[in-house]
C-alpha cells in the first residue's frame, strides 16, 4: 500500500507544482525538439475567428482620417484613430458568399443613428416576401442601431440585433458589429475615414 502511495503522491505533488508555476516543462514537438517553427506560410488561419492586432503601416499610407481594416477571412475589424491614441479590434460578420464579397479601398461617406433598411434590388429579387423598407429603431432593423454608409453603393459597416451573426459568413455584403461596438465606432470614426477590406 505505502508504495502505492508514493508514486500518487510524488505526481500530486508535480501536478501541484507545474500548476503553481514552480516546475517549468519545456513544451515538446513530436519530433522532440523545443524550438518553434512557425507554418511555411503565414497566410494559413486554423482559427478564422482568432484575433490579433495589426500595425496600420502594414495596409495604410497615413493614419488621416482615421484608418479601418476590415479582414474578411478573420472576420475581423481594426481601427486607428488619426493620431493613433486609439486602436479598437471587434468581431464582424462578413458576406454569405465570395460573390456578395467587395475587396478593396472606400471611405466613410455618412453616418447614421438609428438607420432606416432597404434591401437592395438584388436582395428583394432573392427575396421577393421582405419588406420594402424597416423603419430606423424597429427592433427587426438589420441595420441595428448605426450605420456608416461606404462610397461603394449598397455597402455599409452597421450594428445588427441579431447577436447570432457576429463571427459568421451572414450579411448580404455589409460588415456587422454588435450594436456596443458600433456605437463605439460610430463615435471615433468621421465622415472621410479610410476603409480597406482585404
Amino acid at each position: 500500500m505505502t508504495a502505492e502511495r508514493l508514486p500518487r503522491r510524488a505526481f500530486l505533488g508535480a501536478a501541484a507544482a507545474l500548476g503553481a508555476g514552480l516546475l517549468t516543462v519545456p513544451a515538446r514537438a513530436q519530433d522532440g525538439t523545443t524550438e518553434f517553427t512557425p507554418p511555411a506560410s503565414s497566410t494559413i488561419r486554423n482559427n478564422v475567428s482568432s484575433f490579433r492586432m495589426l500595425q496600420w503601416q502594414e495596409y495604410f499610407d497615413s493614419t488621416r482620417n482615421g484608418a479601418i481594416l476590415i479582414d474578411i477571412t478573420s472576420r475581423a475589424l481594426h481601427f486607428w484613430s488619426e493620431d493613433q491614441s486609439i486602436y479598437r479590434l471587434y468581431p464582424t460578420s462578413v458576406p454569405l458568399s465570395e460573390d456578395l464579397t467587395r475587396r478593396g479601398r472606400t471611405e466613410v461617406v455618412q453616418k447614421v443613428v438609428n438607420p432606416p433598411w432597404r434591401p437592395t434590388p438584388a436582395m428583394k429579387e432573392r427575396n421577393p416576401d421582405w419588406p420594402d423598407q424597416v423603419l430606423g429603431g424597429a427592433p427587426d432593423n438589420p441595420l441595428g442601431t448605426r450605420a456608416m454608409y461606404l462610397s461603394w453603393t449598397y455597402y455599409r459597416i452597421h450594428g445588427t440585433h441579431d447577436t447570432r451573426k457576429i463571427g459568421r459568413k451572414s450579411s448580404n455584403g455589409c460588415i456587422g458589429l454588435y450594436n456596443e461596438h458600433v456605437e463605439e465606432l460610430f463615435e471615433m470614426a468621421q465622415i472621410g475615414t479610410q476603409v480597406l477590406l482585404i
